[in-house]
């Protein structure tokens, strides 16, 4: 639990670097200035909270990161019992699995104005909410109409907190960053990794319906709920219209960057992209390429556990490794060569060597928290962190719903998965050099 920061002056708020340095300013209205174009951004941190705000804080980050794939990915593990339940084609069930990219940014993009109207830490726990009700509603559906709609309910509460889980490492943690984001980064990993393992064998001991397999991850949603309940309070201390921003400066009460117009955030919202079209494509094709190989469907089902579960330990060590660097892109450029590497296995020896294969992808696909990372890095300020983590998450998941129909496409007109494993090797090389343009020492404000 991080000590609160001493000022020399205690009408003076702390200021901290997106990297973790702590200074302080000799008077309120004339915080430090950075020095020259590579200098670490100053800005100002959170007002220090009771220890039981930050513990529950932690505790809500965690729970949450848990909630944020479970509806998808329990999905893909009963897909065709769905299919089948509610009577799908097989067209209308390959649309439903392009259906979460395309929630993520059209609701993702509401975040920055609920944030500045109700505050992050309400937005977050709606969000939460919005996902219990989802998937207790989902189960109920008798048709496709109805279960797109009480899916769609949980993945707008995932949007929203897609976005701003960024937004409250930065307003709780500033001098944390790197750890707090790898912390609920690697929760999130155990949260897909768990669900996709697990949905089918609870469904099994359930009896088999599908139903009760998707129904019982309404309990873990229930669940984050509560740790936000309490922090409803905490509102008031959610300065410059909720977005975790104290207005002792006059500098920092300027309005919040137009990020559409810096070059880094686009590179951002295309690396986000490229890496999330990576991370779809392999968690809804890749059992079906080991199957086609001649591996049996429950060890191509524990590959895909294997490749989600390698998030686990490496999200959280890469975000604090990327925070004690001023460019990212060494980390860029390694995690695209491990997926680089992996698809060229599928390509050549799918089966030989399918589990140093998923291993590989497995660490590729940890571009995710290395993202969510340089967002927090890239914007010195609460209110650009909301504006930027919308505007790339929402750009890149805009960019990542063609991926995988695509790959679908290919592969029932090629009639194999030579040309579908290349375009997915081939868009490592875009990935890592756009990542090393995002990953650049530089902030949006600088840009704009």
């Amino acid at each position: 639990m991080p000590d609160e920061p001493k000022t020399l002056d205690p009408a003076a708020p702390p200021l901290t670097t997106p990297t973790g340095t702590t200074v302080t300013a000799a008077h309120p209205a004339a915080p430090a200035r950075p020095h020259g174009r590579g200098a670490s951004p100053v800005l100002p941190a959170a007002a220090p909270g009771p220890r039981w705000t930050v513990a529950l804080v932690t505790i809500g980050l965690v729970l949450a990161a848990l909630n944020l794939r479970p509806a998808i990915t329990s999905f893909g593990a009963l897909l065709q019992d769905v299919s089948d339940g509610l009577h799908m084609s097989g067209s209308v069930a390959g649309v439903l699995t392009s259906v979460p990219p395309l929630c993520f940014a059209v609701f993702g993009i509401t975040a920055p104005r609920l944030a500045r109207r109700f505050g992050p830490t309400a937005v977050v726990c709606a969000g939460m909410a919005a996902i219990f009700a989802g998937l207790v509603l989902r189960p109920f559906a008798t048709g496709t109409a109805g279960f797109l709609a009480a899916s769609a309910l949980a993945l707008m509460g995932i949007a929203v907190s897609n976005v701003l889980m960024p937004v409250i490492v930065k307003r709780y943690f500033p001098d944390r960053v790197g750890s707090m984001t790898g912390l609920y980064s690697m929760a999130l990993a155990l949260g897909t990794s768990v669900a996709a393992a697990a949905t089918v064998p609870m469904t099994d001991a359930l009896g088999g319906d599908w139903r009760l397999g998707l129904g019982v991850w309404a309990a873990l949603a229930a669940l984050a709920v509560l740790p936000w309940i309490p922090l409803l309070r905490d509102r008031a201390r959610d300065g410059a219209g909720g977005t975790g921003e104290r207005t002792a400066a006059p500098a920092e009460a300027a309005a919040p960057p137009r990020v559409a117009r810096s070059r880094t955030a686009w590179a951002l919202g295309c690396f986000f992209g490229l890496q999330a079209t990576g991370a779809y494509i392999t968690m809804g094709w890749m059992p079906q390429i080991f199957r086609d190989a001649g591996v049996p469907a429950s060890t191509a089902g524990v590959l895909l556990a294997v490749t989600m579960v390698m998030g686990v330990p490496l999200a959280f060590v890469i975000p604090r490794l990327a925070t004690r660097m001023k460019n990212q892109g060494p980390i860029v450029v390694a995690l695209g060569l491990c997926g680089l590497a992996g698809y060229t296995g599928l390509f050549f020896a799918p089966a030989a060597g399918a589990w140093v294969w998923a291993v590989l992808l497995g660490v590729s696909n940890c571009s995710f928290p290395l993202a969510l990372t340089m967002i927090g890095m890239r914007s010195r300020t609460g209110a650009g962190v909301v504006r930027l983590s919308a505007f790339a998450q929402s750009v890149g998941y805009l960019i990542s719903i063609p991926g995988p129909l695509l790959v679908g496409v290919l592969y029932q007109h090629s009639g194999g998965w030579g040309l579908p494993i290349a375009l997915m090797g081939g868009l490592m090389v875009p990935q890592m050099i756009i990542g090393s343009l995002a990953g650049r020492d530089r902030t949006v404000e600088d840009e704009c």
